[in-house]
């Protein structure tokens, strides 16, 4: 995980010059199957292409191919010995999963419907973070042979409660009905939506997360959400 980072700017500071002055917008991709030839995570790699085309950056996060530990907020604040071994195993982890977190200005979260709900490794990378969602803009993508509806309400709750913005609709994969055996999509109304929500997504996200660098910057401004999060960017 050391080393996945590497190539990007991972500078909090330096991202929000970037959005200032350049107006690039850093798309991290998050992909919640497990399984190696997800339908879900090959849409998800069709949207971070896709924003390129736009003077963007983008990156994506494999959570199959990352040992991130069980949520346990216990284990945050313990000191006894079993905890500082936690502590170790999973400090590295999460300092680099933190730092593409603050990289980004915009997410796009990708899961598998399993049982009406969102894979268990994407519920357990929500419930480790929380303040670098806030101002930020989200997209979505399930894989489901039933739309997906709730596995996407369930993770626009999340982001809500975490003060993101979510665009108003998602990308539904249907397996093999839009893709053939080499990978390739075949559901040209799929493709447009692609397309959409990787523009949607360059262009509200860049309005959101200015104008919430401007609030956090301008402490004249009392009365805005942005205010909670001053001493965090600062």
């Amino acid at each position: 995980m050391k080393f996945q980072f590497q190539s990007l700017k991972l500078s909090q500071k330096d991202n929000q010059e970037s959005i200032h002055k350049e107006r690039t917008v850093n798309v991290l991709g998050v992909a919640g199957s497990m399984r190696e030839q997800s339908y879900s995570t090959r849409a998800l790699k069709m949207i971070l292409e896709e924003v390129k085309k736009y003077d963007s950056e983008s990156y994506m996060l494999e959570l199959r191919k990352i040992n991130l530990p069980l949520y346990d907020p216990s284990e945050i604040t313990s000191s006894d010995e079993s905890s500082s071994s936690y502590a170790n195993n999973s400090n590295n982890v999460l300092e680099s999963i933190t730092a593409a977190l603050k990289w980004a200005d915009a997410f796009v979260l990708a899961s598998p419907d399993y049982h009406g709900s969102m894979s268990g490794g994407m519920k357990n990378f929500l419930d480790y973070f929380w303040e670098d969602f806030a101002g930020k803009t989200f997209g979505y993508v399930v894989a489901s042979h039933e739309k997906g509806l709730t596995v996407v309400d369930q993770m626009r709750t999340a982001v809500r409660q975490c003060y993101g913005w979510s665009m108003p609709y998602n990308i539904s994969i249907n397996g093999e009905n839009d893709f053939d055996s080499k990978g390739n999509l075949l559901n040209s109304a799929v493709a447009k939506r692609i397309k959409m929500l990787a523009r949607d997504l360059i262009t509200y996200g860049r309005l959101i997360r200015g104008q919430f660098l401007q609030d956090v910057a301008n402490k004249e401004i009392s009365d805005t959400f942005a205010t909670h999060y001053r001493d965090y960017y600062n």
